[in-house]
């Protein structure tokens, strides 16, 4: 049986795993992941079994990996973005 992983092992996936929801171009993508991340990572806070935190160590990880990938698929194909994200100023023409 392997050793479980430890607190700052898991921490640095959370914060990795977020990262790369973050990384979406995607409003409605973005939001769902980081949501589902810190759904996902809450339920396992108070885990003392080794073999359960084990598992959902592993389990993560292969998640992270899915989720770097269709991160930047999302940002080859991204769309325009919606009402509610923060628009970027367009540059004023004809004023200097």
């Amino acid at each position: 049986m392997s050793t479980p992983p430890t607190r700052n092992a898991i921490l640095n996936l959370y914060a990795a795993t977020l990262r790369a929801s973050r990384g979406f171009s995607s409003y409605n993508f973005r939001n769902y992941f980081i949501g589902r991340t810190k759904d996902h990572f809450h339920q396992i806070r108070n885990e003392q079994d080794p073999a359960k935190l084990t598992a959902f160590y592993n389990d993560a990880r292969k998640e992270l990996a899915v989720l770097k990938r269709s991160a930047i698929v999302n940002q080859l194909y991204g769309g325009w973005r919606l009402v509610v994200e923060d628009q970027k100023p367009e540059r004023e023409r004809g004023i200097n």
